[in-house]
């Protein structure tokens, strides 16, 4: 293994006439991209596939992932979706996200893009796990199928207390028209009856 210069089992780079062999834990370390979809290719820190893109991260962008900064440069390390342009991150970071999402969620993490983006991310060794995002547990769902029950005004006037609610009358409860996360009896925030909508503070 050129990275590690350890014997074993190795892979060697596919470009032909290079005879550079590495071990699959030590290829990230040595830069070297193993596509994990059809053949499984495997290509040398010489001889690794590079984005096509022509876009260079501007002074101070940040991962979107990690919010630290990425390279002045397109790199090994650092990468950027081939559909907008615009979202930056490093290797390692969207491998994390990759491994999480799944194939059925992983996208650009800022236009949301697949078409694209799939592919490519392929084409640079990130491995995309075919199964269902991590998060799609039945704890997460349920947290993010619960209805706002509360009221957040800064004097709630109701006698039962901020968590009660009625399906009409001065104590049914509103819920911010924008965010959902936040709400309101009509009497807290002086809504009439026939207010259908209303719009929490924060947006």
């Amino acid at each position: 293994c050129f990275v590690c210069h350890q014997g074993g089992a190795t892979i060697t780079c596919l470009e032909e006439g290079c005879d550079r062999s590495f071990h699959l834990p030590c290829a990230v370390a040595g830069r070297c991209v193993t596509q994990y979809f059809g053949p499984y290719r495997s290509y040398c820190s010489d001889h690794c596939p590079g984005q096509e893109v022509e876009v260079a991260p501007q002074a101070g962008t940040e991962c979107l992932i990690c919010m630290e900064p990425v390279d002045n440069q397109m790199s090994y390390r650092t990468m950027v979706c081939p559909a907008c342009q615009r979202a930056w991150f490093h290797r390692d970071c969207i491998q994390g996200l990759a491994l999480r999402a799944g194939i059925g969620s992983f996208q650009c993490p800022m236009c949301r893009d697949q078409e694209a983006f799939l592919p490519e991310m392929f084409a640079m060794g990130i491995r995309i796990p075919i199964r269902a995002p991590l998060w799609e547990d039945v704890q997460t769902l349920n947290e993010l199928v619960e209805r706002h029950s509360r009221c957040d005004a800064s004097e709630c006037l109701c006698p039962g207390g901020r968590e009660q609610a009625e399906e009409e009358g001065p104590w049914q409860l509103l819920l911010c028209c924008s965010c959902a996360a936040e709400g309101t009896h009509r009497r807290c925030s002086s809504l009439r009856s026939h207010t259908a909508n209303w719009e929490c503070n924060s947006c």
